[in-house]
């Protein structure tokens, strides 16, 4: 059986017409004779969106049962039994009632793809999983419903239904989205201009990535090489030269010119392995492109131009940026060079040649002229091979002079060449082949014991044999001289590999990149210092300890100015990296450019996480002062409008109340004004528990006084608690007024939720030294995983309403029985509903004693003290 179709319908933010677009896709295909089905549409109480379903079949939904309320969701086997063609369900990234077939509705939804039913769906931005944390970022909203990434890439079509930000604020003011009594919460909120305007940027940047994604697929499927325009997309090539800087910089100008073009960073290595750019500058090139919004790649070739245009094409490039070629003109004679290459190669894509600085200067080889690759010892051992052997081989020749030609005689020294190269390298050997050709010639060439030659073969034969033991020379000079290139960059890539697996493991990276260089290397101390923007840069600025902080140090005494070092390596203008120790090789000081540039970035990375977690705070507060302002609109709305109300009526002379009406508007007004004084003094109280500020003056209480004192406040609904403790229970250690605000709160928000003929329970007991109240209540309860938002500020289980308050009793209570040394936790109630359990210190020395004997002991305490001589209040009573 064919697999169904998906067909996704994706919007910005709710209200701007998924399900109504669905929906007419949907009648549309069942005016084409299709069988259509609707397996579960969401109408939010939109009477347009419901007229749409008019002539659909609806399939009934499945009604379910947890935890005390009923729910339905979608009746995924009566989907599968009537087996229509398509089906409609909304809201793909629904999260299912627990017990149901499916965790989430996405899962649903493959099922009917699989039995071949094609399904139209709806999802907004926010639920997308990769994009999570970006739009809680832009909203201050958690998304708790989210549907993995890849399930919406797969689907046969994505159709963004678009609007702007001002379209749909209009829709909200004419209540086309929420009920009226919401409008102004989500205008201030969630709907603001800025959130809808960054969610739409995020609706289309995700799926211009999928059309991307769909272009890239569709060309591979039609073996389409040439490239299509659709977007800018700039390579810049790098060779880890100091004109790197220049081309990105350029680069990146030229993919600034177009809106939302990429910019990409690429480095063709050796496909031999072997060390050819110069690290550190590679990593600051990376740097540099990251930072101006690129990205970097690496890729191997030997043939460079056509590894750059195999990529380029490979990224459906459009441009590429190359560095003017810094080979000399002699040089460029013999080829055209790696920019002329490319150009001629390059087809389609526009190649920009950029001057610089180094044009035509040469290239600065990794190892100086002159020098060999072999050790010095190795070289002497060539001397000595050449000064000893070619003596001691002339007096065997000369020897047996009867019995060899000179053709065997130009063999054997060219062997002794060979020796001597391959013991020392090139220079021992070309002194061997000079060395040679000068004993050929006087010893064994005619006429003998002259360097005057006779016939012009023997000249022939003498200038091929010196050609011959030089090239032989060379070549086994550049072998050895490749093959220690090779094992230094193994061990280079060994050494930085090792660095890297400590960086990322350890969780102070810096430090771990500065101990892992001093063991390396061997080093003393490894100091990192960071210039002070304040001190301006001179002469004396290397000498100058006050010019320089220190960022991070190992090992011994550190160098307070990079002059106090014995090897210093700047890794930017701001940053250097001093080491205490023995001298490093050269070649050894690339791998420290590289262990500096990282440094750098390591340092950036542990000042960017120091200023976020200096800026968390502030944005928690900020977070906390906007969930502030869109929760008390209503709720202080509410029963100022009620209290007003009611008071106005009073005082009017259109209409005569009698005594009756007059005790139910003033009882109206006073609840009115109750929940607003204890609306205000909630928030007070949360305001000072962010700030620090909750005074707690803890004193000796009973709960078989306090709790009662507590349900008075409740007024009428209070007095259907029942309430159970203990005579012997001891007293509690806490604040009386702080004390009855957690009690309010705790089983008011117990009142709220418990079902009809089951009011909540209080029962209080004594456990080492704690005292722990429990608040029963027999509702719906709260899910395991959600029992710790609902002590966030502002939270409330599920959805909050503009009817049940701004949430913060539960938050408040928590946080004041924290400030008194208690806690505050939840807890399932056996067979449904929830408990909360109120831990409290217990005063050790009330013990015993119930309420009336402690106040019996506290009145004799009291006469005692009266009674006390003049003098004792200065010393022993």
């Amino acid at each position: 059986m064919a697999r169904g179709q998906l067909r996704i319908y994706l919007g910005a933010a709710p209200g701007v017409g998924k399900t109504y677009a669905m929906l007419e896709e949907a009648q549309r295909r069942r005016g084409r004779g299709t069988d259509v089905v609707v397996g579960l549409v969401e109408t939010h109480g939109r009477k347009s969106t419901a007229d749409m379903l008019d002539g659909l079949e609806v399939v009934p939904r499945k009604s379910m049962d947890y935890r005390g309320a009923a729910f339905t969701e979608m009746d995924v086997d009566a989907v599968l039994a009537r087996a229509p063609q398509v089906a409609v369900v909304d809201e793909l990234a629904h999260t299912n009632v627990p017990g149901s077939r499916n965790t989430k509705r996405w899962q649903d939804i493959a099922e009917l793809l699989d039995a071949g039913i094609t399904v139209l769906s709806t999802v907004n931005i926010q639920h997308l999983e990769s994009l999570n944390d970006v739009v809680e970022q832009i909203t201050g909203v958690v998304q708790r419903e989210t549907v993995p990434d890849q399930v919406v890439r797969q689907a046969d079509q994505v159709e963004l239904i678009d609007m702007t930000p001002e379209a749909l604020r209009r829709r909200m003011a004419h209540g086309n989205v929420y009920q009226a009594e919401k409008v102004d919460a989500a205008l201030g909120n969630y709907f603001r201009v800025g959130n809808l305007t960054a969610l739409r940027e995020l609706a289309l940047l995700w799926l211009a990535d999928k059309v991307d994604e769909q272009l890239d697929r569709y060309r591979a499927d039609h073996d389409i090489a040439g490239q299509w325009e659709t977007r800018e997309r700039v390579v810049v090539a790098v060779t880890g030269g100091p004109e790197g800087d220049t081309l990105i910089r350029r680069a990146a100008r030229i993919a600034g010119r177009s809106k939302g073009a990429d910019l990409l960073a690429v480095h063709v290595t050796r496909s031999d392995g072997l060390a050819g750019a110069d690290p550190a500058l590679l990593a600051k090139q990376r740097l540099l492109a990251e930072s101006l919004g690129g990205t970097y790649h690496q890729v191997a070739g030997g043939d460079i131009p056509r590894a750059l245009l195999d990529f380029a094409r490979g990224v459906n490039a459009t441009q590429l940026v190359l560095g003017a070629s810094r080979r000399g003109r002699l040089a460029q004679i013999f080829s055209p060079g790696v920019g002329v290459t490319t150009t001629a190669l390059s087809g389609a894509i526009d190649v920009h040649l950029v001057s610089h600085e180094r044009v035509g200067r040469g290239r600065r080889r990794s190892l100086a002229v002159g020098t060999s690759a072999l050790s010095p010892m190795r070289r002497l051992a060539g001397f000595a091979v050449a000064v000893v052997g070619l003596p001691l081989l002339t007096l065997v020749l000369y020897a047996l002079r009867g019995d060899l030609s000179l053709a065997s005689d130009i063999l054997l020294y060219l062997a002794m060449v060979i020796s001597v190269a391959l013991v020392g390298g090139l220079w021992p050997a070309l002194l061997a082949a000079v060395a040679g050709s000068l004993l050929l010639n006087f010893f064994f060439t005619p006429p003998v014991g002259t360097f005057t030659i006779a016939q012009r073969e023997n000249i022939l034969a003498l200038g091929v044999f010196v050609l011959v033991a030089a090239a032989v020379s060379a070549v086994v000079d550049l072998a050895a001289r490749r093959t220690r290139e090779a094992a230094q960059a193994s061990a280079d890539a060994a050494t930085l590999a090792t660095v890297a697996g400590s960086v990322l493991r350890g969780t102070r990276p810096l430090q771990a990149l500065l101990e892992n260089l001093r063991e390396t290397f061997h080093l003393d101390a490894v100091t990192v210092l960071e210039r002070r923007p304040d001190i301006p840069t001179g002469p004396d600025c290397q000498t100058d300890p006050a010019a320089w902080r220190v960022a991070a140090t190992v090992g011994g005494q550190p160098c307070f100015t990079p002059s106090q070092g014995d090897t210093t390596v700047s890794a930017d203008e701001q940053v250097s990296l001093v080491l205490r120790g023995p001298a490093l090789p050269a070649t050894d000081r690339r791998v420290v450019e590289a262990f500096a540039a990282q440094a750098a970035l390591a340092l950036r990375q542990e000042r960017l996480a120091e200023e976020a977690a200096k800026a968390k705070p502030l944005a928690e507060a900020d977070k906390l002062r906007t969930a502030l302002l869109a929760a008390v609109s209503h709720d202080l709305r509410t029963p100022l409008a009620s209290a007003i109300a009611a008071v106005a009526s009073l005082r009017s002379d259109d209409i005569t109340f009698d005594e009756h009406d007059k005790a139910e508007l003033l009882a109206t007004a006073s609840e009115s004004l109750d929940r607003l004084n204890r609306l205000v003094s909630n928030l007070l109280d949360m305001s000072r528990l962010q700030a620090g500020a909750v005074g707690v003056a803890a004193t000796t209480l009973w709960l078989d006084e306090a709790v009662p004192t507590a349900l008075d406040e409740l007024g009428e609904p209070g007095r259907a608690v029942q309430v159970r403790i203990p005579d012997d229970l001891s007293a509690v250690r806490a604040d009386p007024g702080l004390l009855q605000r957690v009690l309010v709160n705790i089983v008011s928000n117990a009142l709220r939720f418990s079902p009809p003929g089951r009011p909540p329970l209080i029962t209080a007991s004594e456990h080492a030294e704690q005292v722990e109240l429990r608040v029963i209540d027999h509702g719906p309860g709260i899910p395991d995983d959600q029992r710790d938002q609902v002590f966030l500020p502002f939270q409330r289980l599920g959805d909050r309403d503009n009817d049940t308050g701004v949430g913060l009793g539960l938050a408040l209570s928590r946080g004041l029985a924290e400030a008194m040394g208690g806690t505050l936790l939840p807890e399932t109630t056996p067979g449904g509903g929830l408990t909360m359990i109120l831990n409290l210190p217990a005063e050790p020395a009330s013990a015993g004693l119930t309420a009336a004997e402690a106040a019996a002991a506290e009145r004799a305490l009291t006469e005692g003290l009266h009674h006390r001589r003049p003098d004792s209040e200065h010393g022993e009573p």
